[in-house]
């Protein structure tokens, strides 16, 4: 049997030319993997398997009707976490980490990470350190997760750091699921609405208005305003969806412009309701951001640039930029961030002792553990604000319609009584 070693340069001399083999096996406690492998037979794979601490019980070449398993996709935010939680796991019980990398690209499903996984793998069998490596897939792995991993490589605590990292990537995930959740019930029953008015006023309405025809008597005034609406919808309907195309093409453009995007962020914050949630949202971001970059030992100006890009708004992101600026110049945290008039000043008061006392950190995660559930809170509120009012507003569209198609028939009934 081959040695791992010599599987390994086999594996590389083929690169992707080699074939790709879909193998199943099992780990000592009887758990079952599968995954795929370039090698040169199954023999090789086998022998890799083994040298993996796996049992291989499957392997076969991957066929037409395996194609499906290996479609370019994108990594989401998902993978990350599993990726993360796996390989902290994995680096705690003390495997090596490209045995580590190995394994977790092995058993990844999803074809675009497991190519970024070898890839990164490769790297660090060239020699380089595993935060550089990261830093070539930039669009999979943020400046946030490089940062951290190229301190817990320094601090030789990179177990402890992808930990770290997944704690916060599910905090933040549930984060984000929060708000998608609040803003799907509303949307959905707006775009219902607009479903059924249109169906109503392009399908049935000229229905009623060729019965109204055959009555010989002018109209109502409610259902004239309908029948007339009916028509120039009728009549117009390309040109509105033309106008609307057009409009969100302009609205995505102004977006992705500098000074647009600017505009839009700092509208948002002043926003009623929405505004508020918003910076809910993002101060618990920026605390949670900080607070997992300082107590792994990221320099306070380096865990601000990174806190500041990841901020997800232009005016915070200028706000935190500030203060870091003022911090390099010999000031503390608590006073630039009250001078940027975006952070609470409760948030404020919290970081200034914090920083005082010497645990900021652990003052930044209670600060972020807090408008977690004030997100929560905000977002309940909305949402049972914003049922009663959707459902009003769909009720009185098909309410009103109704009464509109059938004020001419009473109209009708009462002048034959």
């Amino acid at each position: 049997m081959a040695s791992p070693a010599a599987t390994v340069k086999s594996a590389q001399r083929s690169k992707s030319k080699a074939p790709v083999f879909l193998w199943e096996a099992k780990t000592r406690a009887g758990e079952v993997k599968k995954g795929e492998m370039e090698a040169t037979d199954p023999k090789a794979v086998e022998a890799r398997l083994v040298s993996l601490g796996l049992s291989p019980t499957k392997v076969k070449k991957k066929g037409l009707l395996d194609a499906n398993l290996s479609l370019p996709g994108s990594v989401s935010g998902k993978d990350i976490l599993i990726f993360t939680r796996q390989f902290a796991t994995m680096i705690d019980a003390g495997l090596p980490l490209v045995q580590c990398l190995d394994i977790l690209g092995s058993q990844t499903e999803n074809a675009a990470f497991r190519k970024v996984i070898f890839a990164i793998k490769g790297r660090v069998e060239a020699g380089s350190t595993f935060s550089d490596a990261l830093k070539d897939h930039p669009k999979v792995f943020d400046e946030l997760f490089i940062q951290l991993c190229a301190a817990g490589e320094v601090g030789g605590i990179l177990d402890t750091i992808l930990n770290r990292l997944a704690q916060y990537r599910e905090k933040s995930e549930k984060l984000k699921r929060k708000v998608k959740g609040a803003m799907t019930y509303p949307t959905i029953v707006i775009l219902v609405a607009i479903g059924v008015t249109a169906l109503l006023l392009l399908k049935v309405t000229p229905t009623f208005e060729k019965m109204f025809a055959d009555f010989g008597s002018s109209l109502p005034g409610p259902t004239q305003v309908v029948v007339d609406l009916s028509r120039w919808l009728q009549s117009y309907i390309i040109h509105l969806l033309l106008g609307i195309g057009a409009f969100v093409v302009a609205c995505i453009l102004f977006y992705r412009n500098s000074r647009g995007r600017e505009i839009f962020d700092k509208v948002i914050l002043h926003m009623p309701i929405i505004g508020e949630i918003i910076r809910k949202v993002a101060v618990a971001r920026f605390t949670r951001t900080l607070g997992t970059m300082i107590s792994s030992g990221v320099p306070i100006l380096d865990a601000l640039d990174v806190t500041a890009k990841t901020a997800g708004n232009r005016t915070i992101e200028h706000g935190i930029q500030y203060v870091r600026t003022k911090i390099s110049e010999g000031k503390n945290i608590a006073g630039p961030l009250a001078d940027t008039k975006v952070f609470p000043s409760m948030v404020v008061q919290m970081i200034g002792v914090g920083e005082a006392t010497g645990a900021m950190d652990q003052m930044l995660n209670k600060i972020a553990d807090f408008y977690d559930d004030e997100v929560d809170t905000a977002v309940a509120g909305l949402t049972a604000l914003i049922e009663p009012i959707l459902m009003v507003f769909l009720g009185g569209v098909v309410g009103g319609f109704l009464i509109a198609m059938y004020l001419p028939i009473f109209s009708i009934a009462g002048a034959i009584k």
